[in-house]
């Protein structure tokens, strides 16, 4: 594990903000923070990345102590926080310079992975503009390649698409994919769940100052009572110590000429969970792989498939009931 987390527990003027958090993060892949506001996700973030000393337990970043090594901890952790602030006066690649040589890079060095970090978040044409004229979406895709800069092993992102258009947004996940596939370790945070959807290997809830579990680490059965369109979550329990990534399991529905015979199909194979007649099927598909040997397996049984698609909003609809249950 790239990230790892014990019984931590950190707390300002007597009020505790993370208690006894313990969590396990894989390198190369993506995982999302999920809570709402004041779990304790920020908090949790600057103490991954050596900016803030726990009160107890134990971290390790990339096999490095946050409190015994801050600085090898910094040249690891590519750091992004949710308000970005930036010295208007300078360019675009002055900032970017500034951090490069900050973080031990050479003056060629720094140009080279300036210009390399620029082209990465689509702010070449910026390059030359200072700060002040940036909007809030191109301020943020410059915090973002400040993160990147010095070519970290774990990325830890607070609100990242904050301000940034559907384009910005597509390039980001398409951005940080690739990154995750070249072994790193991203860790977002996010309230935009729909992006998150998109986008993370797992999630990790908080709730609180505690990481706590959701039925998202298995898939719905065909008792499930439905939710409009995911499955209802189960009642959270605390989870065993450390938590690991829930997997996100994408929902998809599809939809046939004969809804009957789609029906038949699914239950054969007990792969749906129940949706009104005449509303197709929703099933669990953990990737695209599997969604098209799915599909492979209903046109070979004879199902007419006319749409077969994710289901939208199933993250946000686990967070909500899991809010729910905690009230």
């Amino acid at each position: 594990m790239s990230v790892e987390v014990s019984e931590v527990s950190r707390s300002f003027r007597g009020t505790l903000a993370v208690s006894r958090m313990s969590m396990s993060v894989p390198a190369g892949s993506i995982t999302g923070l999920v809570g709402p506001n004041g779990a304790g996700k920020t908090t949790l973030l600057l103490m991954l990345a050596a900016l803030l000393r726990p009160d107890s337990g134990t971290i390790r970043v990339a096999g490095l102590d946050p409190v015994t090594q801050p600085r090898e901890v910094h040249l690891a952790v590519g750091w992004m926080p949710d308000a970005f602030g930036t010295w208007d006066s300078l360019t675009c690649t002055e900032i970017l310079s500034t951090f490069a040589a900050a973080q031990g890079l050479g003056a060629a060095s720094a140009r080279e992975r300036t210009h390399g970090v620029l082209e990465a978040v689509h702010l070449t044409d910026m390059a030359d503009a200072p700060a002040r004229v940036l909007s809030r979406g191109q301020k943020q895709r410059l915090g973002l390649a400040r993160a990147l800069i010095h070519s970290p092993s774990v990325l830890l992102l607070d609100e990242p698409a904050a301000g940034m258009d559907p384009r910005s947004r597509s390039d980001m996940r398409t951005l940080l994919r690739g990154l995750a596939g070249q072994g790193a370790t991203v860790l977002v945070s996010s309230h935009v769940l729909s992006e998150l959807e998109e986008m993370v290997d797992g999630v990790v809830f908080v709730a609180r100052g505690r990481t706590v579990s959701t039925p998202g680490d298995r898939a719905p059965s065909p008792t499930e009572t439905p939710h409009r369109d995911g499955p209802v979550a189960a009642e959270p329990s605390e989870p065993a110590e450390p938590s690991s990534p829930a997997p996100v399991r994408t929902m998809w529905r599809m939809r046939a000429l004969n809804d009957e015979r789609l029906r038949t199909w699914a239950a054969e194979r007990t792969l749906a969970a129940p949706t009104s007649p005449g509303d197709g099927v929703r099933l669990a598909v953990p990737d695209d792989s599997a969604a098209a040997q799915l599909l492979r397996e209903a046109l070979e049984a004879g199902v007419e498939v006319c749409s077969f698609a994710p289901v939208p909003g199933v993250l946000e609809q686990t967070y909500l009931a899991l809010e729910e249950e905690r009230r």
